[in-house]
């Protein structure tokens, strides 16, 4: 496992050294620094480099497994799993704000029970709310007060949230519930924030991060750059682990590493370049020392054969490719008055799209084969998945899909070349998507795919915030996304078809089924065992019955970057934050400007 511990013999280490600058590029811009506000894996990064989980996953570990951040120890549990008891290390400071009066503000455990609480405020409309309503002793009660009254009050009781004294918090559950723990690693969850700073700042706090994290903001130009400096006040921490005896690249890190003071880095540089090719050559061109997720359409010239190429080889560029704990998916309105219901003539609707869709065109054509089908709403590699267990929402038969939509009276009626709705008015699919060229070229394949079946297709573009937000809203007839693993558990993904958790708590298709939200509910109450993943595999055969999400792929994706950064990994959760553990060979560095002239 790695961990950072304090060594006191260690204390005249050097802190990061402003010189040792980082820089790479995002393909989503940001939308917001309020840790509590933001769903999508590129804002909860940046998050959790300025805001602390009282746990984190270890850097090394495969699979993922949990650490403690700021607690002394792991959280204890009672024996009949209802209690956790977290200890928070004393001397963690949140970076100087006006907020704080000049004075130096040391994290405590209140501040962990404010931030559960926020969870609740109405202004927030947090997308991961479910994770402790009503699994928390008095959630219930107190969510309803504040529906009520429409804002929240932070000095009320929460039974289920306890500050024992200044350092120690205790969380009690209405009933157990193993994967809870995930949420202390979770920055949309636990990332602790200050009640001052959020008086102070109110709506406007999410351009306000003021955190106990490892980085903090230096700059930010809405949706183009962010630049993070080092917290000159962070904790004495120092890189250690125990990488596996098979772990040739990790073994390597440790030895070069071992007794850093953290972090090591004095500024990260990130850009948001959201189409593919301008990053490539961003990166091939220097500007740039990683290139996080290479574009896949550079996957031939780059990685012929999953190798890295001669003459990349040849700069020292570095690739690692790693099979990612994500999806790829069509979800569809349930609530939409085209694809949505389920009646038997909009359940054969979806079904037809579904078998229509070419998602091996898309692994083809937008993965460069980076990627495999997916016959299951949850990837390889989490507890749950077992690789013999598969559906039939792969399956690829625009003939099957024209006999079903023919039997279901979707018919040609005006001889346009389209089918019409069974009572005659039009059938016309209303796709979102970003102006990327990635999502030109998706647009085409779901355009393609759909006139197979005689079914027309119109994509309406716009910028994936504002998206984001009409998803969250329930605005979108469908919407193509790509979801990442928050926990290495297939629950975080069956936990987005679950009824309650309709719109911004991740139910983004408002998919209601009364049998699967029972199976989920008895699954939260159990450990990873056979008989869960039999009621895991319940749940997906509810869901590939009503087909509200076409779900395509898992992808593989490489990273590259210049030898003189040093001790690189790709987190399996995407959603963990790696700068504070990543160095630069300044020397090394400047052999590669020099070379470029």
């Amino acid at each position: 496992m790695t961990w950072a511990v304090c060594v006191p013999f260690l204390a005249a280490a050097q802190p990061a050294d402003p010189n040792k600058v980082l820089r790479y590029a995002f393909e989503v811009a940001e939308t917001s620094f309020d840790p509590l506000k933001v769903s999508d894996v590129y804002s909860s990064i940046v998050n959790k480099a300025m805001f602390d989980t009282p746990l984190r996953y270890d850097y090394f570990a495969k699979p993922p497994r949990l650490v403690p951040n700021t607690l002394v120890a792991m959280p204890e549990i009672s024996p009949d799993l209802l209690t956790y008891t977290l200890r928070v290390k004393p001397g963690i400071y949140f970076i100087d704000d006006a907020a704080f009066n000049g004075k130096k503000r040391e994290l405590t455990a209140e501040d962990y029970a404010f931030t559960l609480k926020r969870l609740f405020d109405p202004k927030i409309a947090a997308y991961m709310l479910s994770e402790v309503e009503g699994d928390v002793v008095g959630t219930d009660e107190f969510a309803a007060a504040v529906r009520k009254a429409d804002k929240i009050d932070f000095d009320a009781p929460v039974p289920g949230i306890k500050v024992l004294d200044r350092y120690t918090l205790q969380i009690k559950l209405v009933k157990p519930k193993p994967t809870f723990i995930y949420a202390f690693a979770d920055c949309r969850v636990s990332c602790a924030m200050a009640r001052e700073v959020v008086e102070r700042y109110g709506d406007d706090v999410g351009a306000h991060p003021v955190g106990t994290g490892a980085y903090k903001l230096k700059s930010w130009k809405r949706s183009s750059k962010m630049v993070f400096e080092a917290n000159p006040d962070f904790r004495e921490e120092y890189f250690d682990g125990q990488p596996g005896a098979d772990d040739k690249d990790g073994q390597a890190i440790l030895a070069r590493l071992k007794g850093r003071r953290l972090p090591m880095v004095g500024q990260v540089e990130i850009a948001v370049i959201e189409e593919r090719q301008p990053r490539w050559i961003s990166f091939l061109g220097g500007e740039f020392d990683l290139l996080w997720r290479m574009p896949e359409d550079v996957a031939q010239q780059a990685v012929p054969n999953m190798t890295l190429a001669p003459n990349l080889k040849k700069q020292g560029i570095q690739a690692s490719f790693t099979p990612l704990l994500d999806l790829t998916y069509m979800y569809f309105n349930m609530k939409d008055a085209t694809v949505g219901g389920y009646t038997p003539d909009k359940v054969a609707l979806r079904r037809a799209i579904s078998l229509a869709y070419r998602s091996l065109d898309e692994i083809a054509i937008i993965y460069k084969g980076m990627a495999i089908p997916a016959s299951t709403p949850y990837s390889p590699g989490v507890a749950g998945y077992e690789v013999k267990f598969k559906t039939t929402v792969a399956e690829n038969n625009p003939a099957k899909a024209n006999a079903l939509l023919d039997m279901y009276g979707y018919r040609d009626i005006d001889g346009d070349g389209y089918r019409e709705m069974p009572d005659g008015k039009p059938l016309v699919l209303k796709g979102n998507s970003t102006p990327t060229e990635r999502d030109r070229t998706l647009d085409e394949l779901w355009r393609r795919s759909m006139e197979t079946i005689g079914i027309k297709y119109e994509v309406r573009k716009a910028k994936w915030p504002d998206l984001l937000k009409e998803s969250n809203a329930g605005k979108l007839m469908m919407w193509a996304l790509g979801g990442s693993a928050a926990q290495p558990d297939a629950k975080t993904w069956l936990e987005s078809l679950y009824g309650p958790n309709c719109g911004f708590k991740g139910n983004r298709a408002c998919f209601q089924n009364a049998e699967y939200d029972r199976l989920y509910e008895k699954s939260l109450e159990m450990p990873d065992s056979p008989e869960r993943t039999r009621i895991y595999q319940q749940m997906t055969r509810i869901f590939a019955s009503y087909v509200p999400w076409k779900i395509n792929t898992h992808r593989i994706t490489v990273d590259m970057w210049y030898p003189y950064v040093i001790g690189f990994r790709r987190p399996l959760v995407q959603t963990d934050n790696w700068w504070r553990f990543v160095d630069i060979d300044l020397a090394l560095r400047q052999k590669y400007v020099e070379a470029r002239g």
